[in-house]
């Protein structure tokens, strides 16, 4: 029988330390992703996970199954957590880091790994408020209800949010993807 994320959570508070473990596998990939598509960085998003959890298993008395689900409050305890190092961090430069991906075709490689690196700059780039729904509700696939519970919101601010966060993204996208198409036609190579 699958023990519900507010079950483990009840046992973890109770000291039962294989519920905590099987609640943080369950759900420490989600909460990492977020943190680092919020920052670029993954020394941040690491230190942002274990934060999280350690926040959860101090103040997870406070969760209240009402309001949401446990995923939803972890993120938005990852929220608070990441909203503390941006501000800490708002005049130097995120990092970003990438996997690499095998040698198969060299051009094809490059090509995806660009597309990938402006789509992640593009996001990065949002006001943290915007940044925080579309990562939640696109990237992170929470619901309106899951995301408003994780922002300590309305569910009518998050969709907003989204709505304003996406068209800014396309806005930025598109602007990347002129100046590529405008590089292409005057380059010397195409004189």
């Amino acid at each position: 029988m699958i023990t519900t994320d507010a079950e483990l959570l009840e046992q973890a508070l109770r000291g039962i330390e294989d519920a905590f473990t099987a609640l943080y596998r369950r759900r420490q990939g989600g909460v990492y992703r977020f943190a680092l598509q919020m920052t670029g960085s993954t020394a941040i998003a690491e230190d942002v996970t274990q934060e999280a959890f350690l926040a959860l298993l101090l103040r997870g008395a406070r969760y209240d199954q009402v309001r949401g689900t446990v995923a939803s409050f972890l993120y938005g305890i990852a929220r608070n957590l990441v909203l503390q190092r941006l501000d800490r961090r708002s005049s130097a430069e995120l990092e970003i880091t990438e996997e690499c991906a095998g040698p198969e075709d060299l051009l094809e490689d490059l090509t995806r790994r660009e597309s990938i690196e402006q789509v992640r700059q593009a996001v990065l780039s949002l006001p943290p408020v915007f940044r925080e729904a579309v990562v939640l509700c696109d990237l992170q696939g929470s619901s309106y209800e899951e995301a408003a519970m994780a922002l300590d919101c309305p569910v009518g601010t998050v969709r907003s949010r989204l709505s304003r966060g996406r068209a800014m993204l396309a806005r930025k996208l598109r602007g990347v993807a002129g100046c590529a198409g405008r590089s292409i036609e005057c380059s010397p190579k195409s004189i």
